[in-house]
């Protein structure tokens, strides 16, 4: 609602509506570039992703390694893939829930992650 019962701006929300836009584009790309860790088994095993999900490396500790026991090295790997992964939303939340709360309250707007 307007103050004083005038219209509102309609170039002016224009404007905003783009800047947010580009901002929101903005931290989309940081996050593209951006890269976070997970580990489990006490670091034996890493994963690095991008801060938009995407794997970039695995790290394997040679310990980790039992010919016996293949299982349990991709329980780790697993474990290490969601832990980076669970970091990436995290700071997708950092960056991007901001901008959503401009957008409207960030639920429900179709394409964003949160």
């Amino acid at each position: 609602m307007i103050p004083g019962g005038g219209q509102p701006n309609m170039q002016q929300l224009l404007q905003q509506a783009q800047k947010m836009q580009q901002d929101l584009a903005a931290a989309q790309e940081e996050l593209g570039r951006t890269e976070v860790e997970g580990q489990a088994g006490g670091g034996l095993v890493r994963a690095t992703v991008t801060g938009s999900g995407e794997l970039r490396a695995l790290v394997i500790d040679p310990k980790a390694v039992d010919p016996q026991d293949t299982e349990t090295l991709a329980d780790l790997v697993v474990a290490a893939v969601q832990a980076a992964n669970e970091n990436a939303q995290a700071l997708q939340q950092q960056k991007l829930g901001p901008l959503a709360q401009g957008l409207g309250g960030g639920s429900g707007i179709p394409g964003l992650p949160f």
